[in-house]
């Protein structure tokens, strides 16, 4: 009879332990729901639910290879943008509870809508489908895509006719291209390679492969110390020029109240680093000690006048001056636009 006493209160305590244990998961998954589409800020402390604090003997999120018992959004554990993270709790009563959750971290500050008017139109092949664009004093540098008709190649502003071009192989997509010193970097799509040119005749130096970080070649700038690529995440990735196989570090790109992500065709120009958005008519101006978009460009008005399918979107920024060129894949014109 003890036995059976003995028994039936040891089932009674593990089924009110389940029920605890619910309780705080609950809890927890009800606080994370709240707070996803709200987001955080670096320095903000995770204000967890009593529920879950009392029941506790120790809480830390894990996150990648890495765990933390510090409850506050410190930039050397997250990034912005999205995290997927899995919350530990240790009970009081000896058990251990996870959950899944996306903790998203936002900008502190708003994104200011950045006023521009168009002050030029130079002509653009409308055969070209545009993945890399910039200019050296008058002459355009252009990385053109697409499987069997990707090339680079350099013209004067205001004609079509190339001064210069390379032509890719049938299997190359080419992608986002940038100008350093004497040479142009080209990425490619989905080859896990990129391409450096002699700037003059665009003759083909070398090859080198992308680091394993980078999942493909989208977007391509230079800061005058490092090369900065996007891959069509939330991420930018700074290479060694002189290596550009060695990943020097990351940025994840976030405003306000949202995560950028298929960042495109970059630049870099005093101090920010400018992206195109992909499928969408909108530049983003970002702090590259952050990854904070500080501004964004609106061009709806002139990609609509542009853009009759779903490939021929705004992609191509460049700075003559203090001005911008904006243009697209299969546009037949290039805008100069001063910003207000």
């Amino acid at each position: 009879m003890k036995k059976n006493i003995i028994a039936g209160f040891a089932a009674v305590l593990l089924l009110a332990s389940c029920k605890n244990d619910k309780k705080v998961l609950d809890s927890l998954a009800d606080y994370n729901n709240s707070m996803e589409q709200k987001g955080y800020h670096f320095g903000d402390k995770l204000a967890l639910p009593k529920e879950v604090t009392d029941d506790a003997a120790s809480i830390t999120i894990s996150f990648g290879d890495k765990e933390t018992s510090n409850l506050t959004i410190d930039p050397k554990f997250f990034t912005l943008g999205d995290n997927a993270v899995t919350f530990n709790v240790k009970t009081k009563g000896g058990e251990t509870l996870t959950q899944d959750a996306t903790i998203n971290v936002f900008a502190k500050n708003p994104e200011k809508n950045i006023a521009y008017q168009v002050v030029a139109e130079y002509p653009h092949d409308p055969k070209n489908f545009v993945q890399g664009f910039q200019i050296e004093g008058n002459t355009i540098y252009e990385s053109d895509g697409q499987n069997g008709s990707s090339q680079i190649l350099k013209y004067t502003l205001g004609t079509t006719t190339p001064l210069a071009s390379t032509k890719q192989a049938q299997e190359d997509f080419s992608e986002g291209s940038t100008i350093v010193g004497d040479k142009v970097y080209q990425l490619t799509w989905q080859s896990k390679k990129g391409y450096i040119y002699d700037k003059n005749s665009l003759k083909l130096l070398k090859e080198f492969p992308y680091p394993n970080v980078l999942g493909e070649g989208w977007g391509l700038t230079y800061d005058g110390k490092d090369l900065i690529a996007s891959d069509g995440s939330k991420l930018l990735y700074f290479l060694d020029p002189n290596n550009p196989s060695k990943l020097v570090k990351y940025i994840a790109v976030a405003g306000s109240s949202q995560a950028y992500d298929q960042l495109n065709e970059l630049e870099y120009h005093n101090g920010f680093i400018y992206a195109n958005v992909w499928q969408k008519p909108i530049i983003l101006k970002i702090d590259p000690a952050n990854g904070e978009v500080v501004g964004t460009f609106d061009f709806t008005d002139i990609a609509k006048q542009n853009t009759k399918g779903s490939d021929d979107v705004l992609n191509g920024i460049a700075f003559k001056g203090d001005n911008m060129l904006v243009t697209g894949k299969n546009w037949s014109k290039i805008y100069e636009v001063a910003i207000k």
